[in-house]
């Protein structure tokens, strides 16, 4: 079987077991965040909390809760790892430098999980599962729970409620990610990924000298790294790393589940304002530029020019042998175009315009089908745009699933999508401008750029992949990421919940015959060719001083 070949049948067999899951997870998520039942350890939870799970919440009153349990994840975690010397399980390893230990704390509360550091020669046990596992499950709830506030938004009309915050996050935790992850780490243990909690031990000789590694709580991580688009790794290879990814077959499990949720939200959203159909159409939309961003990023990595790449059957360097071009690019693409940021081949090592696929994917705003929770809110946006765009061309107020999309809607709408490609350009360019950060790139001219370019979309876009080849522990970058990380996800859930509130507000608008039928294929057209042009207009100037040109020059 040819590499071609093998890698459209991985991609065929990914689309049928998604299909599969789509209706019973998106159903069983809806009736998660439909009932006013609570299991008896959510109500402990509560208890010891301090939350009252039946209160409904305003939509600033949610942002408080937001922000407030994020806050003290960030505390927990940072001081857990300045701690990290005098605390058991640590391996020998010393405590976290402050400006090391903000970024991390940073990115793993924010579902970005950037990784400046080697996992397995910096983060002992206790830090591993107490901190960054735990924060894999909750910053993956809170994004479903946003998510789910915002669809209350257009589900419900003349109040300002939105549901309960504390409620929304621990059932998200309770009944979706710890049981999904439990049941993937069953999986990933039995393919051969490591679980336990070993020390360090000498496995022989490497290059004149001896080669440790360490073991860890592997599979059960790797399970919610994946389930919640997190993509914090246990080594630094990440998913390149065989205690983490040890076959063909766990790796297009891990894609499957990095996919899994953000897929069947669109279900949930369908059920939950009352139209299945609506829910297809997103669902459309996010397939859609899934589908062509990885027959793209195939044809990239898989173009023969040369004798190398000829013999090789493809553009092999920086990808496992075990996984090949096509199930990596298919990687590639899926971990991009989430929030996840995992990562099982070197996106620097892909060819010029692979490399900027892989960024264009981020710079989309990660929705499609987008991270757990940031995905769905993300397109839903992109929608309200869409909306706004096709009345203007027929000269009426635009509604969108009976609401009326005002000067207030689509200023926060606009608002949200300027967040992210403001921190982004300004953060490249001040990058690039100053001396010290350059001399963290290890390659010069348009790959050069993409290092930084990259950085700062992965960061912003709360992605968390890296392109390789930058050093990124420094002062400066682990303050500028740690900031990014910390702008874009909180800022345009701001946004979202402010929406979401000014939504549920709103009287329904009856549909008439000059309603735009937001359920058929032209909408999705619409909506598809919203997000590129308004991506590509935006992003271009930077993508061709990078990718662009190192494409074009091979």
């Amino acid at each position: 079987m040819g590499p071609v070949l093998a890698g459209f049948l991985q991609l065929l067999a990914l689309i049928g077991a998604l299909a599969l899951a789509y209706i019973p997870l998106g159903t069983y998520m809806a009736r998660v965040y439909s009932t006013d039942k609570h299991w008896r350890v959510e109500r402990w939870i509560y208890r010891g909390i301090g939350a009252d799970p039946d209160t409904e919440m305003r939509w600033p009153a949610y942002l408080r809760g937001v922000l407030a349990f994020s806050a003290a994840g960030v505390l927990f975690l940072y001081l857990l790892q300045r701690l990290q010397g005098v605390l058991p399980g640590s391996l020998g390893f010393k405590a976290i430098d402050p400006d090391q230990a903000f970024n991390t704390a940073v990115s793993f509360v924010t579902n970005t999980n950037w990784q400046s550091y080697y996992g397995e020669q910096a983060m002992g046990h206790v830090v591993q599962t107490a901190g960054l596992a735990v924060q894999n499950f909750v910053s993956a709830a809170v994004g479903i729970a946003v998510a789910v506030a915002l669809v209350r938004g257009f589900a419900r009309s003349r109040t300002g409620e939105l549901g309960n915050f504390w409620s929304d996050m621990v059932r998200g935790v309770t009944r979706i990610l710890l049981p999904g992850a439990f049941v993937a780490a069953v999986v990933l243990v039995a393919c051969g990924a490591i679980q336990n909690f070993s020390g360090i031990h000498e496995v022989g000789q490497f290059m004149g000298g001896s080669q440790q590694w360490n073991g860890g709580a592997v599979a059960s991580q790797e399970a919610v790294k994946e389930l919640g688009t997190n993509g914090g790794g246990y080594f630094n290879a990440n998913s390149a790393h065989p205690f983490e990814n040890p076959t063909p077959f766990t790796n297009l499990f891990e894609i499957f589940l990095l996919l899994v949720i953000p897929f069947a939200l669109t279900r949930t959203f369908g059920l939950m304002v009352g139209s299945v159909k609506q829910g297809y159409a997103i669902l459309a939309t996010m397939a859609s530029i899934w589908v062509g961003f990885t027959a793209l990023m195939m044809w990239t990595e898989f173009a023969h020019h040369g004798p190398a790449l000829q013999l090789a059957g493809g553009a092999m360097e920086g990808k496992e042998v075990r996984f090949g071009v096509g199930s990596s690019s298919i990687f590639a693409v899926s971990t991009t175009l989430t929030s996840t940021g995992a990562v099982d081949s070197f996106h620097s090592s892909f060819t010029g315009l692979g490399g900027g696929i892989t960024m264009l994917g981020m710079m989309l705003g990660e929705i499609a089908p987008g991270g757990t929770g940031s995905g769905l809110y993300g397109m839903l946006i992109m929608a309200v745009i869409a909306v706004f765009i096709a009345g203007l061309m027929v000269g009426r107020t635009p509604e969108y699933l009976g609401k009326k999309i005002g000067t207030r809607e689509i200023k926060l709408a606009a608002c949200y999508i300027l967040i992210t490609p403001a921190l982004v350009l300004v953060l490249t360019a001040v990058a690039m401008a100053l001396p010290t950060p350059a001399h963290s790139m290890t390659n010069s001219g348009a790959h050069g750029f993409s290092e930084i370019l990259y950085a700062y979309t992965s960061a912003a876009n709360n992605n968390g992949s890296a392109f390789a080849g930058l050093n990124a522990d420094t002062q400066w970058f682990n303050t500028t990421l740690g900031l990014a990380m910390v702008l874009g996800r909180f800022l345009p859930m701001v946004f979202v919940l402010a929406l979401a509130g000014s939504l549920a507000e709103q009287k329904p608008v009856p549909e008439t015959a000059g309603t735009l039928r937001t359920e058929k294929p032209l909408f999705t057209g619409l909506l598809v060719g919203a997000i590129l042009i308004i991506t590509g207009l935006t992003y271009f100037p930077a993508l061709a001083l990078g990718p662009l040109a190192e494409g074009l020059a091979s």
